[in-house]
């Protein structure tokens, strides 16, 4: 007798639900990515930092109507100083959204010198987000290693 409630209540739930559409199959167009939409100039300067040795082999790929362009870029890229291709790479792709988030929770957990030492060195912008800190006595000279972890962890925070 339960069982014959619970199908008479299937059934019910079922003629007062709307009915499912179906979904029709995907086909090849769906299935296939969206063309890149990045200009050749941000794909050479990715290859150029990440796979330098095999970069214009990778590049010959894209090349279609502006044959030879994004070669030229590469060229540049790896006719610049590392300190200056660097800096290009992080205008270009910028840094994290949560950068002031992510660098207010390590003042926070961070000791008392390392704390004084990221504040010196933080970019103006960001120095601002801490009024608090700004009133603590700067440092006259820092050990180079406490000033390149400063650096560092600045770094891994805004990127």
């Amino acid at each position: 007798m339960e069982a014959t409630r619970v199908g008479r209540a299937m059934r019910l739930a079922r003629k007062l639900l709307p009915a499912r559409k179906e979904v029709p199959p995907a086909t090849v167009v769906d299935v296939t990515l969206p063309a890149l939409s990045l200009p050749l100039e941000r794909i050479a300067l990715v290859v150029c930092v990440l796979a330098r040795e095999r970069a214009s082999e990778l590049l010959e790929g894209l090349m279609d109507a502006e044959a030879g362009r994004p070669l030229r870029h590469l060229e540049r890229f790896v006719a610049m100083p590392s300190a200056q291709r660097q800096a290009k790479v992080a205008v270009e792709f910028g840094e994290r959204a949560d950068a002031a988030n992510r660098l207010s929770a390590f003042l926070d957990v961070a000791p008392e010198a390392l704390r004084r030492e990221v504040f010196q060195r933080l970019p103006p912008y960001h120095r601002s987000r801490f009024p608090h800190l700004e009133a603590e006595a700067p440092v006259a000279e820092s050990a180079p290693v406490l000033v390149a972890l400063a650096e560092r962890c600045i770094r891994e925070a805004t990127r």
